[in-house]
């Protein structure tokens, strides 16, 4: 063994417990009660050692908007939150990642820059259905689609024509859709106030993600093609999705942070910090949505950090209408939700699948990540989960330190972030530098 990390709460697959994880050429070599005599041992006391989390919601922006973000300071701050493995979006960055060619852009960007591995999702268009085989053949991990406008016009959105032409192709490449689902049937904006933020909730109504997931429902059960609905905010949805997933058909569901842990009802008037689409939502919303996570109809939860510049999330001088729409909080994922998660009764043992083994086996990671098991990656977590802090600007590692949970008082700090059995976080820097891989299907764990 290269060395032995040892804590009196690790979680395993089986619960948590006091364990030794022997570790060697960065890989959980042997897992034992305790280290053997005479070895190399770091011990944590009662820190939690869990497994990395699998964060597969990440805007990086690279190339083309690095002024927004970039592998750089976004897999920085990753490594910050526990985050060992993320998964890119293919929006955006300039050019979207729509073709294969686009992906090549993709992959020699990040090249080299990378505190943590990543991997990489495509992009449905319309018209593009000719270039997913290039894009699974580069190695995305799966394609994604907005039923709805997008936010910007190089990523239009996927009409049901267009996902009957993509979905079969998809299913055929063994790869799934990502979907974005609102549909935009109208809505009855009664508050006139542009820095309220309730005329921005009216603005995209529970009905919007009801009427795509419906959608993409039958479709899903038409082609069989394997569909994900990404960041649910409307917790009306979950009793179609429960059906869906009693029905057997190969549908999942994440959400956010942000929909777990925060409601309209606190935001204030002009914090456009809060602005994110589908919108949070209020307080009995989220409280179902727990109850949606807990009961396992929600798969996981992932951050959807999706940044850019403060004079574009101050656009318009607070108005919640014309501000960017993204909320930033990659690095705080965990401290969020475990903050949230506490008051409930929810364990180690969930958090640990709700951010790290479900992700994982979803992005088509799971032989090496997402659980401590021998033979997996060694690429692991030590957290304190009993210890509060206050968020603030100077802890933050990605471009822009702006973010609603700005001076909120949280609980489980991470004190460290192994990749492959090495420090790529100690509590305060970085001091490995980027040793991130890639994660290309079908050619990389």
């Amino acid at each position: 063994m290269d060395y032995w990390l040892e804590s009196s709460r690790v979680v395993l697959p089986d619960g948590v417990r006091p364990a030794a994880l022997g570790i060697a050429q960065g890989r959980i070599a042997a897992l034992e009660s305790v280290a053997p005599p005479g070895a190399s041992v770091r011990r944590v006391g009662s820190r939690v050692i869990s497994p990395g989390i699998v964060d597969c919601h990440v805007h990086i922006n690279e190339p083309g908007r690095t002024e927004w973000e970039g592998f750089d300071s976004a897999t920085r701050a990753a490594a910050a939150g526990g985050v060992t493995t993320l998964v890119d979006m293919p929006l955006n960055c300039l050019p979207v990642t729509t073709t294969g060619d686009a992906l090549q852009q993709k992959l020699a960007a990040s090249r080299g820059q990378c505190f943590v591995d990543v991997g990489f999702w495509g992009g449905v268009v319309p018209g593009n259905a000719r270039e997913l085989p290039k894009l699974a053949s580069g190695g995305v991990l799966g394609c994604k689609a907005f039923l709805v406008h997008s936010g910007i016009d190089e990523f239009p959105n996927s009409t049901e024509r267009d996902l009957r032409e993509s979905m079969p192709v998809l299913r055929d490449l063994g790869l799934p859709l990502l979907a974005h689902a609102e549909l935009d049937l109208g809505a009855n904006v009664r508050e006139t106030d542009p820095q309220a933020y309730h005329g921005f909730l009216e603005s995209r109504p529970p009905a919007w993600e009801e009427a795509a997931i419906r959608l993409l429902i039958q479709l899903c059960r038409e082609t069989r093609c394997p569909v994900h609905i990404v960041h649910l905010s409307a917790a009306s949805c979950l009793p179609m999705l429960r059906a869906a997933k009693d029905e057997g058909l190969p549908f999942t569901v994440e959400t956010c942070p942000h929909y777990l842990c925060l409601e309209a009802e606190q935001i204030p008037r002009g914090a456009t910090e809060f602005k994110c689409a589908p919108p949070i939502r209020e307080h009995e919303n989220r409280e179902a949505l727990w109850r949606g996570l807990l009961e396992g109809v929600i798969d996981f939860v992932i951050s959807d950090h999706s940044p850019c510049t403060p004079g574009l999330k101050r656009r318009g001088g607070g108005n919640f209408h014309e501000a960017w729409g993204g909320i930033a909080s990659l690095q705080l994922g965990l401290s969020t939700v475990w903050t949230e998660a506490r008051r409930r009764g929810a364990t180690l043992s969930q958090m640990a699948r709700w951010m790290s083994s479900a992700p994982a086996h979803f992005a088509g990671v799971a032989r090496d990540k997402g659980q401590l098991r021998t033979g997996a990656a060694a690429d692991l977590l030590v957290w304190d989960p009993d210890e509060s802090y206050r968020i603030c600007s100077d802890q933050l590692f990605f471009k822009h330190k702006q973010s609603p949970y700005l001076e909120r008082e949280v609980y489980g700090r991470v004190h460290q972030t192994l990749l492959a059995g090495e420090v790529v976080f100690d509590g305060t820097g970085h001091p490995a530098g980027p040793r991130g891989r890639q994660l290309l299907h079908r050619t990389t764990p």
